[in-house]
């Protein structure tokens, strides 16, 4: 077998055999956040890193909040000395940028599995518990689905515009499912899918959604968590740019109009042993009913992950298939947990709350603590929807209670690792404070 350095070196030489013209590439991490960092390489330079040369980035550059700077979080940032941690390569994940107007490529990189990873990374967070359930015999599958607007590339005082029908020139502003809508917009939609498909992303469906310019892609069914995790983020980053190059925005704001759907990431999880055999199917389903238990029981302490700022918890409730507690059923889409109608081979649950600008290293993080911790307790869940309706659980809807309940549930500081939740519950308290930081239209009008 090939070593590390060997594989990943003969990765960067096949892609600069075919593709000469790049001189640059991109190596990018995701923040706290759900932003991409990181620094512009020569790929010259790559080759070095690939065959064992070090590769350096600020630790605090994990840390940065949702308009990229850096807040005080214990010693972090300003009593640090800022220093810096290694990264290393992902292998695999070296593709050409095509919607950048000059050759480029990009690569992703992780502080996983480096000689001393970094507790708050969101990739090293996924990845710990992906190794605590591998250690246990347990094997998720996973796919992730994502929704998104597209508006008008320029915007009006600030504010989104309805996207240009192609062929009418009008505004695409009638909330629809009609797949002509797929059509119409069939340009930008097919350089998305098939920018993905460069990018190594498996895609497959893709839906026209209820709001207008709104849109759904689906992907494969991946068994590796990391990988399905890295493609939930690339998606994001290659069709933000294929937008643009067609002069459109995509945004996977959570909630881009008050009067429409928001836009959520549904992640679908099935679980499986050392022999292929589904877990949660199992002695006539009662580690499904387990499993379910565990997601609610710790859903209310996630929601600082599942929904990460403000707008994202606008999203929750009063529109279609947005939950406003924490509730379960089968084939119900107004439920956090769906369990989708299938075979036993292929029973999974769907989780449904998370907003699509949530971070999916860490959604899918959360997911799996919570589908862990109802195996280890193995309580029954509450009544599911489709037997009563008024079934469910509170949790939080603002981010400062969110925190608090995030901060001091020790079953999630367990699962996800203490140092990363008090570092992740403050970057979001104080982003949510920098947030208030400013007096609106709104209030001038009421109060002056």
């Amino acid at each position: 077998m090939k070593s590390p350095s060997a594989t990943l070196l003969a990765e960067v030489r096949t892609f600069r055999q075919n593709h000469p013209d790049v001189r640059y590439v991109d190596l990018i991490a995701l923040d706290i956040a759900g932003h991409f960092y990181g620094k512009r390489y020569p790929v010259d330079m790559l080759e070095k890193v690939a065959a064992g040369s070090p590769l350096k980035l600020p630790q605090n550059a994990v840390l940065l909040g949702a308009q990229g700077g850096l807040f005080k979080i214990g010693d972090y940032c300003f009593n640090d000395g800022d220093p810096d941690a290694n990264r290393r390569l992902v292998p695999g994940t070296l593709k050409p940028v095509s919607w950048e107007s000059q050759p480029l490529g990009q690569m992703l990189i992780t502080s996983d599995g480096t000689e001393a990873p970094i507790e708050f990374e969101p990739r090293e967070v996924l990845a710990n518990v992906l190794e605590r359930l591998r250690l246990k015999g347990i094997h998720p599958v996973v796919a992730f689905e994502l929704e998104f607007y597209l508006f008008d590339k320029k915007l009006n005082n600030g504010l989104p515009q309805f996207p240009r029908d192609p062929l009418s020139d009008d505004a695409d502003d009638q909330p629809t499912l009609h797949i002509d809508r797929l059509s119409r917009f069939g340009d930008v939609l097919d350089d998305m899918a098939q920018t993905a498909t460069a990018q190594g992303i498996d895609i497959t469906v893709i839906t026209a959604e209820i709001g207008p310019g709104q849109f759904e892609i689906n992907f494969g069914h991946c068994d590796d968590g990391l990988r399905a995790a890295d493609w939930a983020a690339l998606f994001c980053r290659s069709t933000r740019g294929v937008a643009l190059k067609h002069g459109y925005r995509a945004s996977f704001m959570a909630k881009s109009y008050l009067q429409f759907p928001g836009s959520g990431m549904h992640v679908h999880v099935s679980l499986y042993d050392g022999a292929g055999n589904n877990l949660l199917a199992a002695h006539q389903q009662q580690p499904l009913r387990h499993a379910v238990a565990g997601c609610l029981a710790l859903l209310p302490h996630c929601m600082p992950i599942f929904a990460p700022n403000h707008n994202a918890l606008r999203r929750l409730g009063g529109t279609v298939n947005a939950a406003t507690r924490a509730s379960w059923g089968f084939e119900d889409r107004d439920a956090c947990v769906r369990i989708p109608e299938s075979d036993p081979r292929n029973l999974r649950i769907e989780h449904r709350l998370a907003s699509a600008d949530a971070n999916p290293y860490l959604v899918l993080a959360a997911i799996l603590a919570g589908l862990e911790h109802g195996l280890e307790a193995r309580q029954d869940p509450i009544a599911p929807l489709n037997e009563d309706r008024s079934s469910g659980t509170d949790f939080p809807v603002e981010m400062l209670d969110a925190v608090r309940a995030m901060q001091h549930q020790q079953v999630v500081r367990d699962k996800l690792g203490a140092e990363f939740v008090d570092v992740y519950c403050e970057n979001k308290r104080q982003d949510h404070l920098a947030f208030q930081q400013e007096i609106h239209a709104r209030e001038y009008r009421w109060f002056l």
